[in-house]
């Protein structure tokens, strides 16, 4: 037999070797009586979760959300109790969390972005209907007192009603009153029913103002009116000046006779756009992507955010960049004394909470109390934080206190993976140490952390904390058609047109949201795509 021949048949016993090795860890992996008890438990608890999921979504009327719970839910039984499929076994978790936290999230996003969700329209009409009839109830003079018990279960609140005629009913905020049997009675009273913990006196004065807002129908129709109560032993019917006519979709006051229409906007609207609050989700296109791009008011924020932005990040990058370089660079010389003590000094920021170091630092630059301007300036009163570009120049400050470290870790790593015998052959060729690092290292290094400079720029392109815990967007842009502030970045804009203030339009932000994904996406891939020359140094 030949060498050749030797040496194929000892690789051909190798790969058979691993191939039982792998099989034998499959096989242990996936049986035994322990393993079997575990997979059936995690399975069951999985089941469980999914039942309940699936009954609240039925309950809710969510049928896309329970149509893909069942078949994720089947899906996982019919995998895990298969023989074989092992690679399904593997790629299950991981594609299921896939969906949850990245295709349903953006995907739900998306659908946001083409709805007015938002303040005022957060929920169906039906609701809204209910909402304006029940805001604008008054009490009926001649109302009969109804005996009232309230009931408990859960945490929800039920009035248990017993009407002038004797008649036993039961409702709440989002049942209508409906005939019930088996109440329990006390002197022509219902005072108990039977899976409901009736509440005495110490605790409706506990839970006086939650009961006090419960409204319960008389009916089905809004219109007829509902029971309120002001001390939780009697209730009176009270019926809205607001009057909802189904069949021609109207809401009229009558007390003005003001008719507000559907309209097609989500919102009961007058003939002089008075529209009735609140009102209701509907899709609307495209508007929200439009809105963003042709209304000066938010165009004009967007704009200055978007330049300020880019400005911020490639900054950010830049100059950590930079100090950390210049710091490894200078840490890496071996005639440098104590270089162990300065390396720890240097990476004692990047040990601190990033949101609390920025929090520190808006202590640090408070215009009346602060260090920088009590110590260091003497007690001058500068606006570090609430004027725009001292603002703007004290977040660059401060990320370059957060930032740098991280990039003198990198590029000392890098630094010492460059092989010395390239400095010594450059340095016997006459190469000045200039030139050995602008035409050798550097380009090495670059290949290095090209793509950590990437990540570092979509990082800090979406740096929240930073923005948020230092200025938290201010000084803010009064002239602005939304809540915008001259140091916001689009994602802590996004973040307060969604979240903070008495106007929120979860609808903008999404399609702002969609916009900043598809911008970084971009630049991304482009970026990738060039760092691709610099493996050709390798």
């Amino acid at each position: 037999m030949s060498s050749t021949q030797t040496e194929d048949a000892r690789e051909t016993r190798v790969v058979h070797k691993r191939r039982r090795r792998a099989v034998r860890i499959a096989e242990q992996a996936s049986g035994g009586i322990t393993s079997l008890i575990v997979k059936i438990a995690l399975i069951a608890v999985i089941d469980a979760l999914s039942l309940y999921a699936l009954f609240v979504s039925m309950a809710q009327q969510q049928w896309t959300v329970f149509a893909v719970i069942l078949v994720i839910a089947a899906s996982i039984n019919i995998i895990y109790f298969t023989r074989g499929w092992l690679p399904a076994k593997y790629l299950a978790p991981g594609l299921v969390f896939l969906l949850i936290f990245q295709v349903f999230v953006i995907g739900y996003t998306a659908y946001i972005a083409f709805t007015n969700y938002g303040t005022g329209h957060n929920s169906t009409k039906q609701d809204a209907v209910i909402a304006l009839v029940q805001s604008a109830q008054d009490r009926v003079p001649d109302s009969p007192a109804y005996d009232l018990t309230v009931l408990d279960q859960l945490g929800t609140y039920s009035f248990l009603v017993t009407a002038p005629d004797g008649t036993v009913s039961m409702g709440n905020d989002a049942t209508p009153l409906h005939t019930v049997d088996g109440a329990e009675m006390s002197g022509g009273k219902a005072v108990g029913l039977s899976g409901y913990t009736a509440l005495d006196f110490a605790s409706i004065l506990q839970h006086q103002d939650e009961i006090a807002k419960i409204a319960v129908q008389i009916s089905d129709d809004p219109n007829d009116g509902a029971l309120r109560t002001p001390d939780g032993s009697s209730a009176y019917l009270y019926v809205s000046t607001l009057v909802y006519d189904e069949a021609a979709g109207t809401m009229t006051d009558t007390t003005t006779n003001t008719v507000y229409t559907d309209t097609g906007v989500g919102a009961f609207t007058a003939e002089n756009g008075e529209q009735l609050m609140p009102g209701w989700s509907i899709a609307v296109g495209t508007e929200n992507f439009t809105k963003a791009f042709t209304e000066q008011s938010i165009r004009g924020p967007l704009v200055s955010v978007t330049i300020w932005t880019f400005a911020f990040a490639l900054l950010s990058v830049l100059t950590t960049f930079l100090l950390g370089l210049f710091l490894a660079i200078v840490f890496n010389d071996m005639r440098m004394k104590g270089r162990k003590f300065y390396r720890v000094l240097m990476i004692l920021p990047y040990a601190f909470p990033g949101f609390l170091g920025a929090l520190v630092w808006a202590g640090l630059l408070n215009r009346d109390f602060g260090f920088v301007n009590d110590v260091i300036f003497g007690g001058a009163e500068i606006p570090w934080l609430t004027n725009e570009w001292l603002a703007k120049i004290s977040i660059l400050w401060v990320n370059l206190w957060l930032g740098f470290p991280y990039m003198f870790l990198v590029c000392t790593g890098a630094l010492q993976a460059i092989p010395e015998e390239l400095t010594e052959a450059a340095t016997v060729d006459g190469a000045k140490p200039f030139a050995i690092f602008r035409l050798i290292k550097f380009p090495l290094l670059l290949v290095t952390v090209a793509p950590l400079l990437i990540s570092s720029f979509a990082f800090n392109f979406n740096n929240f904390n930073l923005i948020y815990m230092l200025t938290e967007g201010g000084p803010r842009d009064a002239a602005a058609g939304i809540n915008v502030g001259g140091t916001d970045i689009l994602i802590s804009m996004v973040y307060k047109v969604a979240f903070v203030g008495a106007s929120r339009d979860y609808g903008l932000a999404s399609a702002f949201s969609i916009i900043i994904f598809v911008v970084v996406a971009v630049i991304s891939i482009i970026s990738f795509k060039q760092t691709k020359a610099l493996e050709d140094l390798n």
